[in-house]
């Protein structure tokens, strides 16, 4: 899948990230300049996890995300669709808890955890109402959501730089350094289709999540999404 038209089917995803699983934390690395591993602490520090807390990382892919939130000292259990992102986690990372889950239908009780999160990937997911609408199943009443997602430049001059890099550089970029530099441009194309950061607001509102709020990071590239289960 190179196209990023957003009506993106399971296997079609879990595919795509399979073939990037072998060197996808290191390209996630190299292409936002070491910036991800700021995202991860912002988003853990969102969260505000207290030890003891549950906290549920959906799209969690190698586990990094899983691993930096478990850092608070939470019990913290990541879910992925690609058993290849699934396979490597485990192998990097065998002290992190990893299992096989879809966003649209989590394998967890009702209220299950104080907190869920899911970082780059409420884009990857065909329903997205409904994703975030099972992301508030599985979440305690008055529990937290937290999502990290690509989003758009506030500047408009920077907007357009980011956008050049977006659709020449990066896909260059990652022909030197993924294992599957296609899944490169479909990454390129659907960071410019998703919302921006009012809209993704109002369809988390919509989902049943209430209080919801954003901060943006790094000028607008990243936006993070936090929400309170009503």
């Amino acid at each position: 899948m190179t196209r990023a038209n957003l009506d993106k089917q399971p296997h079609e995803v879990a595919e795509m990230f399979d073939g990037v699983a072998e060197r996808y934390d290191l390209t996630n690395t190299v292409l936002s300049f070491g910036q991800d591993r700021g995202w991860r602490r912002a988003t853990r520090a969102a969260l505000d996890l207290k030890p003891g807390d549950k906290v549920l990382d959906v799209g969690a892919g190698t586990g990094v995300s899983t691993e930096e939130l478990a850092r608070s000292g939470a019990y913290a259990v990541g879910a992925d669709l690609s058993v290849g992102m699934l396979r490597a986690g485990r192998h990097t990372r065998p002290t992190v808890p990893l299992l096989a889950g879809d966003a649209l239908a989590l394998p967890f009780p009702d209220a299950t955890f104080d907190a869920v999160t899911i970082s780059f990937a409420l884009r990857n997911v065909v329903d997205t109402r409904a994703a975030l609408r099972e992301l508030a199943r599985v979440t305690r009443p008055g529990g937290r959501l937290v999502v990290c997602e690509f989003s758009h430049p506030t500047n408009f001059t920077f907007r357009t730089v980011y956008l050049s890099y977006l659709m020449r550089s990066l896909p260059a970029v990652a022909r030197r350094v993924s294992s599957n530099p296609d899944a490169y441009v479909y990454l390129a194309e659907s960071i410019q289709l998703w919302p921006n950061q009012r809209d993704l607001a109002a369809r988390i509102q919509q989902a049943g999540w209430g209080a919801v709020a954003w901060r943006n990071l790094s000028a607008g590239i990243v936006a993070l999404h936090r929400a309170t289960r009503l």
